[in-house]
């Protein structure tokens, strides 16, 4: 009886976040092993195969919103995400692998000309007004301190909803502070810090072994950059 040939596996395909995590998460694969030169002419292409470096892999650029989505629904296999966006997705994915770049901080900040207001507001009215572009993070974040918040999902300049009086505070991330103080806001609390994340679709994680080979890898390019930083 004669066998059916056995086939190779699909490349694995990676979502690649553009924008600022692009330059570091670029750097970190090439480091793992894997050949990114296929992305160094992209053109209008969306999808690139390589089949040399460590592995044959694809590559899709996307949005770093939109990575966790990719790779929870089986449009890629791992990605690289930030935290922030990991956790505002909300889907089923895997964190394998703390890249440690890319970080920044979710914070809770108000305007510096009515520190004490949004206190009073809330005593007045049983709940705070508050503006942001991650509503599940903001969303956890009071159900967690057990404040009562009426959310605002707005997609930029979320520095002006407390200047113009539109809500009480924001919900945003920050690098440096720079924006909130240029623009008179004041930090009142820290919801938490985000770094970028290597991660997988769980059935991948679980039964591909290039997705365990490649965290492997990324580890010790982690560990690497770590060590020649102290040098």
């Amino acid at each position: 009886m004669s066998r059916e040939p056995m086939t190779s596996p699909r490349p694995l395909r990676i979502a690649v976040p553009k924008g600022a995590l692009y330059p570091d998460s670029y750097a970190m694969l090439s480091a793992a092993g894997l050949d990114m030169t296929p992305l160094d002419d992209q053109g209008r292409h969306l999808i690139f195969s390589t089949d040399r470096g460590s592995m044959p892999a694809e590559y899709i650029i996307v949005r770093p919103t939109d990575a966790p989505v990719f790779v929870a629904n089986g449009g890629a296999d791992v990605a690289i995400s930030g935290e922030d966006s990991i956790v505002e997705a909300d889907c089923d994915v895997v964190e394998l692998v703390d890249l440690g770049f890319g970080a920044c901080r979710f914070v809770v900040a108000e305007a510096e000309s009515s520190a004490g207001a949004a206190d009073a507001a809330y005593r007045r009215r049983g709940a705070l007004r508050v503006a942001t572009k991650y509503p599940n993070v903001t969303r956890a974040y009071y159900d967690r301190i057990g404040v009562q918040a009426d959310i605002i999902k707005l997609y930029g300049n979320i520095e002006l909803a407390p200047l113009s009086g539109m809500a009480d505070r924001i919900v945003d991330i920050t690098a440096t502070g720079t924006t909130l103080r240029e623009n008179h806001l004041r930090v009142v609390d820290e919801v938490f810090s985000s770094t970028a994340r290597f991660i997988a679709n769980p059935s991948a994680a679980r039964i591909d072994v290039r997705v365990r080979n490649l965290a492997a890898a990324l580890e010790a390019a982690v560990s690497a950059a770590s060590a020649a930083g102290k040098e």
